[in-house]
């Protein structure tokens, strides 16, 4: 998969491409990255890519030009790509959104600095608009970060285990059961409870349902919304019953 990530500061972007995950994508071939600053395309001498915003206000805007120019010069390395503009008013960024973005080849990341850019910039040039939450952060490098790792961890051949995937949160709609390691007891934290018996009686269909009863127990708790959406069925809404029942009695 390809990303052309248009952005003032590319080299954030090391912790992805030397790091992890992405970072083993890359080495691999599974993922490409490549950088369009905005400032290579600024017509003077400065390199100016902001202005004042017409109307007044705090803050700067990012110019049309010096934007619009980046974009199309990853356009010219990738034609068919699918502009995406990272910003706290786009849509916001699920799971379910990323499995979607999974499916094309190749991307063009656009990261806004200052007050955002320019209202014409956004109707013409970009086809769709991502949020990774409701608050406020510096640019949008980080929020592209996120969607690159969210997206390359989809890939075929990243995550070696591709059930570890599959079993994440939000993946089929909840979020992830509580997971122990060894050693079985911790004496400094016995206060926060004995690993599930379950977990140890090598019972696979019972760790199973155990799972799922947590998953579902947790999501409840958590992220009732999730769960409004996921539409349990009846054996599933047994088994939160159970859960809730069992809670009450500890």
């Amino acid at each position: 998969m390809w990303f052309g990530m248009v952005s003032l500061f590319p080299e954030v972007f090391k912790a992805l491409s030397d790091y992890g995950v992405t970072g083993r994508a890359v080495d691999r071939g599974v993922i490409e990255l490549d950088y369009f600053n905005p400032r290579d395309f600024a017509l003077d001498k400065q390199h100016t890519v902001d202005d004042k915003p017409y109307g007044g206000g705090p803050g700067m805007l990012m110019k049309v030009q010096p934007m619009r120019d980046a974009i199309n010069a990853a356009r010219q390395v990738r034609e068919l790509s699918r502009v995406v503009y990272l910003s706290p008013c786009g849509q916001r960024l699920d799971q379910e959104e990323l499995k979607k973005l999974a499916e094309f080849d190749d991307l063009i990341l656009v990261s806004g600095r200052y007050e955002g850019v320019d209202e014409r910039l956004l109707k013409q040039e970009v086809d769709l608009e991502i949020s990774i939450g409701d608050y406020v952060i510096s640019g949008g490098e980080l929020a592209a970060m996120v969607l690159v790792d969210g997206l390359t961890r989809l890939l075929p051949g990243v995550v070696g285990d591709k059930e570890s995937v599959e079993r994440d949160s939000f993946f089929h709609g909840l979020l992830d059961y509580p997971q122990y390691t060894r050693p079985a007891e911790i004496k400094e934290y016995a206060e926060a409870g004995d690993v599930p018996p379950v977990l140890l009686s090598g019972n696979h269909l019972e760790i199973a349902r155990w799972r799922h009863k947590q998953a579902l127990g947790k999501t409840y708790e958590r992220r009732p919304d999730l769960l409004t959406q996921y539409n349990p069925g009846e054996k599933e809404k047994k088994l939160l019953e159970e859960y809730l029942e069992e809670k009450s009695l500890n």
